[in-house]
């Protein structure tokens, strides 16, 4: 399988994503510079986490307008597989590939700590090596991370099943104790409708090995692979 990593300037997570793909899991990668047009034959694509710009005037809000949005969002509308990385799900929300946006967290500091999340969708492209109401240790480091969408929107996300994650203790309950930045709803990553997009503050190429302690990120990359392969598989069989 082939994946593009997006390198913006201020990224700081791409090289932890390359590391994942091509190291760990053997595949092949491109990293692909933000002024620069998507490559031809790409997989799924990645927005890696870090800080876009800088984060000047609002995180994402930046990135969004480079040329390489262009490529994303036809890549993307085109059913093309797309993660986006704690920066990464900011970018989506800004550039309109995912709704809603992201505030300050409650407390106002950054917080950078191991979080427990839940899985509320396991039959998406992203969680389909997980379980209905797996309970995954994941690592976040955000200022800018309670989600934020007006109540039609939010209604619509909860019924369309578009809420894949959602911070939890680690029992699996969910409550205002478990959500580290007042995120709406407790949310920590959503689906676009067609289920291709996700965006997650998260960072799970940070415990996707038995090196670092934990492999519970591992699983995301896992599904992405196995519904790359089937994609594959599809295509052969109908000669393409």
């Amino acid at each position: 399988m082939k994946i593009g990593i997006v390198v913006f300037p201020g990224s700081n997570c791409d090289h932890d994503c390359r590391h994942v793909f091509q190291d760990v899991l053997g595949q092949t990668v491109a990293m692909v510079w933000h002024k620069d047009a998507l490559p031809a034959g790409l997989d799924a694509v990645v927005i890696p986490g870090g800080f876009s710009y800088g984060d000047y005037l609002r995180t994402g809000a930046i990135a969004r307008f480079s040329p390489v949005m262009t490529g994303i969002k036809e890549f993307a509308a085109k059913g093309g597989m797309v993660l986006g990385i704690c920066n990464g799900f900011q970018i989506l929300l800004e550039a309109g590939l995912l709704p809603g946006a992201m505030l300050r967290n409650r407390e106002l500091h950054f917080v950078c700590r191991d979080v427990f999340v839940r899985v509320e969708n396991a039959a998406t492209p992203f969680t389909n090596a997980c379980v209905p109401g797996q309970v995954l240790r994941i690592p976040i480091a955000h200022a800018e991370g309670s989600y934020y969408t007006d109540p039609v929107t939010l209604a619509g996300l909860q019924a369309n099943a578009q809420i894949v994650f959602r911070y939890c203790a680690a029992d699996g309950t969910v409550g205002t104790e478990a959500n580290p930045n007042g995120s709406l709803d407790g949310i920590a990553g959503i689906r676009n409708a067609e289920g291709n997009v996700l965006g997650m503050m998260p960072h799970p190429e940070r415990c996707a090995e038995a090196l670092l302690g934990n492999e519970d990120g591992r699983l995301i990359f896992a599904s992405m692979l196995e519904t790359m392969r089937g994609k594959r598989s599809e295509l052969k069989m109908a000669g393409v």
